[in-house]
């Protein structure tokens, strides 16, 4: 007897081929949640291996978001043995570099938000994949509906085809230009990222002053954030206001280390000739622009194309929120598409969801924002850190 049954899709990605553009955290944790329920899904990064380039500073993980989506990954085993537990103070200095405040970062109990570096979350995550699931060197130049499809084109002349696509790629997106035609906007605040080898013989001064975990200085509209790694360096972040592009061209013309401390004096007045080793020893020095989406953007669900993370809602990082909701949009998707009948309805009920969240984080980041550059910085953060439960103050350090 011929069996005519239909077979019906029991979910959105039931044979389908999902493209994530772009193998950051977000990304790879859609991957892994969605190839756990046997979907099939390809990353594809930019980079042209996992090791080529050295990830940035450490981050803190929320329960209700980061660690929600590795809890769901199963990789909760795997985040605890590479997490970092040193990293529990973030301290707080003025210009001269006198501690105000030490703030102690909760890595248990209720509202735990422990450490992990950058590169030890993309390396499990990426360890959780199945082989061959990220395509290296695939950096997204092009994107374009064909049919029911999504064309994608790289760099090089590769191109794939997804029939659902989804751009984790950051902020400057070639995704995000097929969902809408609203742009990052810039903040009108700039860091200098740069990375200190060997802190520890290098800036002596500043790593004792460091303490092995967490600092933040601030004074004059300026601000200069200081993190360990385990491998003995230190990122730094300085921070600045600024609508002028010649500060950023004046950077990038000081090529020696005398000309990075005069540039820093030059634009960092008033504060101590402690942080001068920051600009002398550091090895490379990146201008990064801070950008933001509208706090109200939306535009119509496309049924085959969404965004997560900073490609869907890029902004400054001054609540900390931005690994976290990008691995929560994650979760967030997953859970729709592997729930709902359609591409479609999933995306669109994600998109909601997605638009709420951001509409309050994206106005409580640009407030902190506001407030680490403003003119009274110091105190109104200080404030704000010790009005927060389980701080712990420290008295003030020797003036530098």
């Amino acid at each position: 007897m011929q069996d005519n049954t239909q077979h019906i899709s029991t979910s959105a990605v039931d044979g389908k081929n999902i493209a994530i553009v772009g193998g950051g955290p977000g990304g790879l944790t859609l991957a892994r949640l969605l190839q756990q329920s046997g979907a099939k899904v390809v990353v594809y990064e930019r980079d042209q291996s996992r090791s080529a380039r050295v990830q940035g500073s450490a981050l803190d993980l929320h329960e209700g978001s980061g660690l929600a989506a590795l809890e769901a990954a199963g990789l909760m085993e795997a985040f605890w043995a590479n997490h970092r537990p040193d990293l529990d103070r973030l301290r707080l200095t003025d210009a001269r570099g006198t501690v105000l405040h030490d703030h102690v970062r909760r890595m248990s109990g209720d509202g735990k938000r422990p450490e992990i570096e950058r590169g030890p979350l993309r390396d499990l995550l990426l360890d959780s994949l199945q082989p061959e699931t990220v395509q290296w060197d695939c950096k997204l130049e092009y994107a374009e509906m064909r049919g029911d499809q999504v064309l994608l084109r790289f760099a090089g002349g590769k191109t794939a085809l997804g029939d659902i696509a989804i751009g984790s790629d950051g902020a400057n997106s070639r995704l995000r230009n097929l969902v809408t035609p609203i742009q990052p906007e810039y903040v009108g605040v700039s860091l200098v990222e740069a990375m200190v080898p060997a802190a520890k013989q290098t800036i002596p001064e500043l790593w004792s002053l460091l303490g092995g975990a967490a600092l933040m200085a601030l004074g004059g509209e300026r601000t200069i954030g200081m993190g360990t790694k385990s491998d003995g360096s230190v990122l730094v972040y300085a921070g600045l206001k600024t609508k002028d592009d010649v500060l950023r061209e004046s950077l990038e013309e000081a090529t020696s280390p005398d000309k990075r401390v005069a540039w820093f004096h030059g634009n960092f007045e008033g504060w101590s000739k402690l942080w001068e080793p920051l600009f002398r020893e550091a090895v490379s020095m990146v201008w990064r622009p801070l950008l933001t989406c509208p706090s109200d953007q939306r535009w119509e669900p496309k049924p085959n194309v969404t965004l997560i993370g900073d490609a869907a809602h890029v902004m400054p990082p001054y609540a900390g929120e931005g690994v976290n909701m990008a691995m929560l949009d994650a979760l967030v998707l997953s859970k729709l598409l592997l729930s709902e009948r359609s591409s479609s309805e999933a995306i669109a009920k994600y998109e909601v969801q997605m638009f709420d969240r951001m509409r309050h984080m994206t106005a409580d980041t640009m407030a902190n924002t506001e407030m680490f550059y403003a003119p009274d910085a110091a105190d109104r953060v200080v404030a704000l850190f010790r009005s927060f439960a389980r701080t712990e103050v420290v008295q003030p350090a020797p003036e530098a």
